[in-house]
């Protein structure tokens, strides 16, 4: 989540994969902050400068919530963060009780288009929460982006219902999707249920996933099941 107030009066330190390592030693930070392996190069860049920093690296929504609980207690707000996690909680427990039609409509969610990479695991959840089959649930125990490289014709033989897609760092394409050889006939180009969902709401596992990822989610379902 990307709060504009935070964008005009904070400075821009570091982007996912790369860091201006010298602005961020010139603001003294008590604690630095990161996710994931692929942020590796920058965090062994700041330990050697004698930074303390600390990784999270959830990959499901159980990861999520406990990186809040966690995150909390280190700043000292353990009981705001727990009831913040306990929010989230009630809320994607209310979605996944809420009645839809049957069944539930085949979903396939791509990350990225050229290889094709599907199966995300806190985002196959969210799809399970929100009402639909993600067609290829297994690839949610796959961490690595290169473990979760598919074929087109997986997709094709699945004929999901809806596409979702988030194509890391650009803007999604559909015809692109439409286009490629073999897909016409799946239900979800047929019908045009190919939905973007930006990546900042989606491909971040924090707050703005359990929230307006999931609303955009429940939506495009909802959509198709009318």
């Amino acid at each position: 989540m990307r709060p504009p107030r935070v964008r005009r009066e904070k400075p821009r330190v570091s982007a996912f994969i790369s860091a201006d390592i010298p602005k961020i030693l010139a603001l003294e930070p008590d604690l630095v902050l990161a996710f994931s392996d692929l942020q590796a190069d920058i965090i062994s860049e700041l330990v050697r400068a004698g930074v303390a920093v600390h990784v999270f690296n959830q990959r499901d929504i159980a990861g999520i919530l406990a990186m809040i609980r966690n995150l909390g207690a280190m700043v000292g707000a353990a009981d705001r963060a727990d009831q913040l996690a306990t929010g989230y909680e009630q809320r994607l427990a209310g979605i996944a009780a809420t009645p839809r039609p049957a069944p539930k409509p085949k979903v396939y969610f791509e990350e990225w288009d050229d290889p094709l990479i599907g199966g995300i695991g806190w985002v196959s959840e969210l799809i399970e929460i929100a009402g639909g089959e993600d067609i290829l649930p297994k690839l949610r125990f796959q961490q690595a982006a290169k473990d979760r490289i598919i074929s087109p014709d997986v997709v094709r033989d699945a004929a999901p219902d809806v596409i979702l897609a988030s194509w890391c760092g650009k803007k999604v394409v559909p015809d692109r999707i439409r286009r490629r050889p073999g897909w016409s006939e799946i239900p979800a180009v047929r019908d045009d249920r190919i939905v973007e969902i930006k990546s900042p709401l989606i491909l971040q596992p924090g707050p703005a996933a359990l929230t307006d990822g999931l609303d955009a989610i429940v939506s495009a379902l909802w959509a198709a099941a009318i």
